[in-house]
């Protein structure tokens, strides 16, 4: 199971990678610009923040296969191993295919729906992105669209992971992998809310208090 963060807080990633097992981070268009930093000087900040290791996710802006297969080729001179997230529309399905023949790891991103993941996986995606809560938020079941991708790729695209997205609770994170999803990316909030337990940090109190009233002080 890979564990990435979705975020272009370079301060947040240096923090949470001394916490968490990250196995990297993501980023999209939006995160980026509301980080106001351009992705030429974000790239190298957060893989440093990453103490140099694990992989980063980085979207092409181009609306042509051959503008993505572009975009893709720019971001790969930032960041030699990048994995490249692409949009999986028509256009996006044949720049897949043409960067998975350049030999350039890909994302299918923008998914909501299991046949539409499955395509980009058939076309050499290495990750497919499913968007939990907003398939959730148009009416579906994003827990539901992740279980069904997970089994078509490990039916017919077993070299591909589902990389699931969108998460507004920890609920819908660990219910996508209790469904056998192999990866997630949560934003900061979610993640900080997998360690941040009201009960877990009262229990400690209570210890502390306990002890000090026994031994006079805190430590051993």
């Amino acid at each position: 199971m890979e564990l990435y963060l979705d975020t272009s807080d370079v301060a947040a990633v240096r923090k949470l990678a001394r916490i968490f097992p990250l196995a990297g981070v993501t980023t999209n268009p939006s995160i980026v610009a509301a980080g106001k930093t351009p992705l030429d000087v974000l790239l190298p900040e957060l893989q440093d923040a990453l103490g140099g290791q694990g992989r980063l996710f980085a979207q092409v802006m181009a609306n042509t296969a051959e503008g993505m297969v572009s975009d893709a080729r720019k971001l790969r001179g930032i960041i030699s191993d990048i994995v490249v997230k692409v949009p999986v529309t028509a256009e996006g399905l044949a720049a897949i295919k043409l960067l998975t023949a350049e030999g350039i790891p890909t994302l299918g991103t923008a998914v909501y729906g299991a046949a539409q993941g499955m395509m980009s996986a058939l076309a050499g995606a290495e990750y497919v992105a499913p968007y939990v809560n907003r398939i959730d938020a148009q009416g579906g079941s994003g827990i539901r669209t992740v279980e069904e991708l997970q089994q078509l790729l490990e039916l017919h695209a077993p070299e591909s992971k589902v990389l699931a997205a969108s998460f507004k609770t920890p609920r819908q994170a660990l219910d996508c992998l209790l469904v056998g999803c192999q990866s997630i990316t949560l934003p900061l909030d979610v993640a900080q809310q997998f360690i941040a337990m009201p009960a877990v940090d009262a229990a400690i109190e209570k210890f502390e208090h306990d002890w000090m009233g026994a031994f006079g002080r805190t430590s051993l």
